[in-house]
């Protein structure tokens, strides 16, 4: 059974859902997630992964988390190829939250989804990537179409700054909430 959860960017909701979506993908008992913000700073709607780990850096600045793709360093489809091994090799019991922008049907621009699987990155654009991640978070941003590539270009920088910012808030709270939790339970198994 594959397991969703959808916002709309404008339910003043969403960044809460974000929350409450993770809760329930993630298995409670697991270590700090990775956080995989997969795109290009090159087009705006590819910009919502880097946009989103860039927020998520200042975010959860000093705390014990692991943010790749950022604004300043990309993760794209030429790093994607060797992302599952250093994932793998570096983070071997941490889950791994993947983030990516996605196009979709003309109603579902705008929809931040939350799945139980990972991503395939470059799909709108029929890049043949593997998969990334244990759970991910994508954000439509334009309408599927032959020209996807164009399409990408022509996104609102509205749209995809508001959908990061959503995502943002949502995946650190729930990285504050599990560090919290932790550490409580460190507290209370020292006691």
């Amino acid at each position: 059974m594959q397991t969703e959860y959808s916002f709309n960017l404008y339910n003043s909701l969403a960044p809460s859902g974000t929350v409450i979506a993770l809760k329930k993908v993630l298995p409670s008992h697991s270590g700090a997630p990775v956080v995989i913000c997969i795109g290009s700073d090159l087009s705006i709607g590819d910009s919502l992964g880097p946009i989103v780990g860039t927020l998520l850096k200042e975010k959860l600045r000093g705390l014990n988390c692991y943010i790749y793709g950022t604004l300043s360093k990309p993760i794209t489809a030429h790093e994607v190829k060797y992302l599952n091994q250093f994932i793998k090799s570096t983070h071997p019991d941490n889950p791994v939250i993947a983030i990516d922008a996605a196009v979709g049907n003309a109603g579902d621009i705008g929809l931040i989804r939350i799945c139980k699987h990972g991503v395939k990155p470059g799909s709108g654009a029929n890049k043949k990537l593997a998969r990334v991640g244990d759970v991910s978070i994508i954000g439509i941003i334009a309408e599927k179409s032959v020209f996807n590539l164009s399409i990408l270009s022509a996104t609102r920088l509205n749209i995809v700054y508001r959908m990061a910012n959503i995502i943002a808030e949502g995946v650190s709270t729930y990285i504050m909430d599990n560090l919290q939790k932790s550490i409580l339970n460190e507290d209370v198994s020292e006691a």
